[in-house]
């Protein structure tokens, strides 16, 4: 997560996550935790990320079981950033 597109891909990310709506309890969890996730990570750098990684993709992999009936387009993204970590190393 080095490069620009991942940070790129992030902040996309975190955009449509400030924007989405109609999306219950648990979404509304699941996104403010992945929101937390996303800040942390454009935040910091090294080793640190790369823990932090590894615990976005969880919550990355039950937001996708979670939205893909009600938010395609959203679980298309979260799918995509969840591939970009696992690419970095995690």
């Amino acid at each position: 997560m080095d490069n620009k597109k991942p940070d790129d891909l992030l902040q996309q990310l975190h955009d449509v996550i400030n924007h989405i709506q109609s999306v219950d309890e648990k979404g509304v969890g699941l996104l403010e935790d992945i929101d937390k996730d996303i800040r942390d990570l454009l935040a910091r750098s090294g080793e640190q990320t790369a823990k932090a990684r590894a615990s976005m993709i969880q919550r990355l992999e039950l937001a996708v079981n979670h939205f893909e009936a009600t938010h395609p387009d959203l679980t298309e993204l979260l799918a995509r950033v969840m591939n970009d970590l696992s690419n970095a190393g995690v």
